[in-house]
């Protein structure tokens, strides 16, 4: 009688854990190219397809019947519960946690649920798993090269800092030489530039001042810049004329870089030590100015075209000799100066660095440098976009 009512019992079991609905649609399930479990309103497990057991390594047979939480740690546990309850009271689920297998690893999915109840007012579950083991991997392949990319970002910035200072130590600094005082400003618009200027003694009797703009910006043009420095500075120890000088440096780019992507050009002045008399040369730069205090700045213009680019650039009368009298100024910048644009999209210019050098050559020299900043930084809409030299001298 015992073993009857027993049969009769798991007749009933069966036909809950196997509810009609489900063995209509199981065909369909088993075409989805995720896992698919079936669980009742106890989290008991009523079925899976195959998907499912390829992605567990289980058979169905270690899995029907048994409770969702049987395959997952206490803590996992709690998940799977706080996800189902929200799942129940927005009617479905979606989100990333994992599936247990059978050897014990976890494989990474999004889970699924959407509850549904059957004509007969019971409750079951139908979730889903959607591997993404695939994306896991490659996501730390990922985050392998972005820290891999962050350690080289940070190398290539201490380097950086470190070209900065260097290129800064190169940078001319105020100097009081015989008859004539002068004032500098470098900044660049990033870390390093193609800027430079120098202010270098040939001798006793004479002082070199010079501003060299390289094109473009960054580390490209810092070293190139780097290097023409380098360069005119042996010219100017050996004493070259500034014709020479240019000649020299634009043959000496040509063949040692020999890239047509840089070209450079210069403005460069040797002042005798009592300040009364100046030998300019410029190849390609903006105007240098020489003002007395309260007139219209004089423009020297370039007499040779940029160097770098054309095996004749330099004029066979490449200099200019000036004679200079007490209170006289002069000014060497770059492009940053000029090149600079207003609210309208109107150009500074060489003109209105002009009026600028005219109206502060009326205050005293020490003021006139940041002057000139200053009155540029009030044209210019934004911060600069290009590297600024400016070289000041006066003649006492």
């Amino acid at each position: 009688m015992l073993g009857k009512w027993r049969r009769k019992l798991k007749g009933i079991l069966m036909e809950i854990e196997q509810p009609e609905w489900l063995q209509q649609i199981e065909e369909i399930f088993e075409t989805l190219n995720e896992g698919v479990a079936v669980v009742n309103d106890c989290a008991e497990i009523l079925f899976v397809n195959a998907r499912f057991e390829q992605m567990t390594g289980n058979v169905r047979g270690d899995v029907v019947g048994k409770s969702v939480p049987h395959f997952y740690t206490p803590e996992e546990a709690a998940v799977i519960f706080e996800e189902r309850d929200r799942g129940m009271r927005q009617g479905h689920n979606r989100f990333e946690f994992v599936l247990p297998r059978k050897d014990g690893s976890r494989l990474p999915v999004i889970i699924g649920s959407r509850g549904i109840e059957d004509p007969d007012g019971r409750q079951f579950g139908i979730i889903t798993f959607a591997d993404i083991s695939e994306q896991k991997r490659a996501e730390a392949e990922l985050r392998g090269a972005n820290k891999q990319l962050e350690e080289r970002q940070k190398e290539i910035d201490e380097d950086l800092v470190l070209a900065a200072r260097v290129q800064q130590s190169l940078a001319p600094q105020p100097l009081a030489w015989g008859g004539v005082r002068v004032e500098t400003f470098f900044q660049p618009v990033r870390s390093i530039g193609g800027d430079f200027g120098l202010i270098a003694p040939m001798d006793d009797d004479h002082l070199n001042l010079l501003v060299c703009d390289v094109s473009g910006h960054g580390i490209g043009s810092a070293l190139v810049a780097n290097r023409i420095y380098t360069e005119t500075m042996t010219q100017l120890r050996r004493g070259a004329p500034l014709g020479d000088m240019l000649r020299h440096l634009n043959r000496f780019v040509m063949q040692n870089i020999g890239n047509s992507v840089f070209y450079f050009t210069l403005a460069a002045a040797r002042v005798d030590r009592g300040g009364r008399r100046m030998i300019y040369a410029g190849a390609g730069h903006p105007p240098a100015m020489l003002v007395h205090p309260g007139q219209e700045p004089r423009l020297l213009e370039s007499r040779s075209l940029v160097l770098g680019a054309l095996p004749d650039a330099v004029d066979m009368e490449a200099t200019l000799d000036i004679d200079l009298k007490q209170g006289d100024r002069l000014v060497l910048y770059t492009d940053g100066i000029t090149d600079v644009f207003d609210g309208r999209g109107e150009m500074l210019g060489v003109e209105g660095v002009q009026k600028f050098v005219r109206e502060t050559s009326l205050l005293p020299f020490s003021e006139m440098k940041q002057a000139i900043l200053d009155r540029v930084a009030e044209w210019r809409e934004g911060p600069p976009n290009d590297d600024v030299s400016l070289v000041l001298l006066e003649v006492a």
